[in-house]
């Protein structure tokens, strides 16, 4: 049957403040028992699922979900037999980790959340290194940017389970991944119960003790990890992929099988070992927390990062990915069998964080001659040296970024005239450059009208101009022409990535389930930041109007409609 309608509620901003507050106590009674707790003012919609269940694939691309998409037989097929949108964009011109996973449970843009890469430039940061990470508290960290504090704090707007949680107090809000920035940007400020990955098993926020379905999954992988384990097995339908391609010495890439050595816990997190251990403990945490059993629906956002790290490490087009999905399918359905196991009422939705890019060394055995790595002249020391010469200006840290695309940042002792002098030449430089498709300065972007229509036809400006949050964003804007890969050269373990305004980076299935419904294909684009006010409609949770940049998808397949309009 389609899914089951169910009402919507729209509440103006004051409305939806008072609705969002805790419930006041109840009033003193002279029995022993204190008082239940008043129910909440506002009721879950009547066939909403008690829980949502939010899945993003770090690095799956719409095309991936489409070359293998007739391999699937676990957990991908469930979801693709719901409402299928394969032509989701992750909108914006950014295309990271953190953006990405920012947008999917917030509903807005990375100019709304802020977040506008996985790192950006702080000039005022106290400490030689002035990237900041955007799942880090800087002002507690040391000297070098990788040993931080995790931290949501430079996410600027609530989640979909903080949302959750403010009008129904009850609900619990989880989040769990292999990458911190993942768990947090899914998760949000509030959250119940949030694990990462990092060294050798999961960890939480600082100050946070491990529960028991941590510590019990960590001792699990501790065993795994001490014994290492064989190789993968090759599906008969990757045969084809497994080949070598040499990138220089005796490193080549192509016929991987993640085979384990005991200790290797660099190559267990590069592995679909690490997703699988995501899930087992996503499992636990659905009992530990209780998820779907109460009256008011709870939130489990779940971030796999192996297809990323198999994505980096090998490329996209080998052995490796093959393995990786077939993998990653068979561990998705073992999740949603135990969800049923534990008669839950649960909605799915998938998606990714962004896209991906195979290497250009295979691209050009496979018709794209034209892919080719970014040359040096682009990284910021090349950059500082020659607009240096045009402007005589020393050239020390004369230009800012982490790479050659992106944002860069001026150095910011600049003198106003001096500034501008530079903002000139760096453009000319940056245009006369055979592998540069745009440039755009801040002034530029923050002039630009807001994006508007289809993701897939805005100009490169709107696609910057929805990644643009003028506190951190940098002085311009870098775009590197399609198939120019910024890895200026390979080496273990990076080898490929994405990053870029290209839709091969932007383009993201988003798959909806739910037991029961009518399932339908929707090939017209649509937004990551679509899914928060689906979900909302969904569960029937009041939104303030203007809350979200995107647009509640209608998921039922026939006259009834699941954002609530009247037919």
């Amino acid at each position: 049957m389609a899914l089951r309608k169910f009402r919507s509620v729209t509440l103006g901003a004051a409305a939806l403040a008072a609705a969002l507050v805790l419930p006041h106590a109840g009033f003193a009674r002279p029995a022993a028992k204190p008082a239940p707790a008043p129910a909440p003012a506002i009721q879950p919609a009547a066939n909403a699922p008690k829980l949502i269940v939010a899945i993003s694939i770090d690095q799956f691309s719409a095309d991936l979900f489409a070359q293998y998409r007739s391999h699937f037989t676990g957990g991908l097929a469930r979801l693709a037999s719901g409402a299928v949108f394969p032509a989701g964009f992750q909108s914006h011109a950014a295309t990271e980790t953190c953006p990405g996973h920012s947008t999917i449970l917030t509903g807005v843009h990375p100019a709304r959340t802020g977040i506008i890469a996985n790192t950006w430039i702080d000039q005022s940061v106290a400490r030689g290194k002035k990237q900041v990470y955007c799942a880090e508290d800087e002002t507690k960290a040391a000297a070098d940017p990788k040993d931080y504090v995790a931290s949501v704090g430079h996410l600027l707007v609530p989640t979909l389970g903080e949302r959750v949680k403010a009008l129904w107090p009850t609900s619990r809000n989880v989040a769990v991944s292999g990458k911190d920035r993942a768990a947090l940007m899914m998760g949000g400020h509030v959250i119940d119960s949030v694990y990462w990955w990092k060294g050798a098993g999961f960890t939480s926020l600082d100050g946070r003790t491990l529960t028991p379905a941590a510590v019990n999954e960590n001792k699990a992988l501790a065993d795994v990890l001490a014994q290492g384990a064989p190789e993968l097995p090759l599906p008969d339908w990757c045969a084809g992929k497994a080949r070598a391609i040499p990138l220089g010495g005796s490193f080549s890439v192509g016929t991987g099988r993640f085979a384990l050595a005991p200790g290797d816990k660099n190559a267990f997190r590069a592995s679909p070992r690490i997703d699988r251990a995501t899930i087992d403990l996503a499992t636990e945490l659905v009992d530990e927390n209780k998820l779907g059993k109460a009256a008011t629906p709870d939130v489990l956002s779940v971030s796999l990062s192996a297809t990323d790290y198999v994505g980096h490490g090998f490329g996209t087009e080998g052995s490796e990915m093959c393995i990786q999905l077939q993998q990653l399918d068979l561990a998705l359905g073992d999740f949603f069998i135990a969800l049923d196991q534990r008669g839950i009422d649960y909605a799915v939705v998938l998606t990714a964080d962004h896209g991906g890019f195979d290497m250009p060394e295979r691209l050009g055995e496979q018709a794209l001659p034209a892919s080719h790595r970014v040359s040096k002249s682009l990284l910021p020391e090349a950059l500082s040296a020659a607009v240096a010469a045009k402007t005589g200006l020393d050239a020390k840290d004369l230009v800012l970024s982490d790479g050659a695309s992106g944002d860069l940042w001026l150095r910011r002792d600049l003198a106003p005239a001096d500034k501008a002098r530079v903002l000139e030449a760096l453009k000319a430089e940056l245009l006369a450059n055979p592998e540069v498709a745009a440039a755009f300065t801040a002034d530029e972007i923050a002039a630009s009208p807001a994006p508007t229509g289809s993701p897939e036809t805005w100009p490169l400006i709107a696609r910057a101009k929805a990644s643009f949050y003028a506190p951190r964003s940098g002085d311009l804007v870098l775009m590197l022409k399609r198939g120019v890969v910024p890895i200026p050269a390979p080496g273990p373990g990076y080898v490929a990535t994405h990053g870029s305004p290209w839709d091969y980076d932007r383009r993201v299935p988003i798959l909806f389930w739910r037991k029961g419904m009518t399932g339908f294909e929707q090939p017209s684009p649509v937004e990551t930041v679509d899914i928060a006010p689906t979900l909302a409609a969904l569960i029937g949770l009041p939104v303030a109007a203007g809350a979200f940049d995107g647009r509640c998808l209608d998921l039922d397949a026939g006259t009834g409609d699941t954002c609530g309009a009247k037919p």
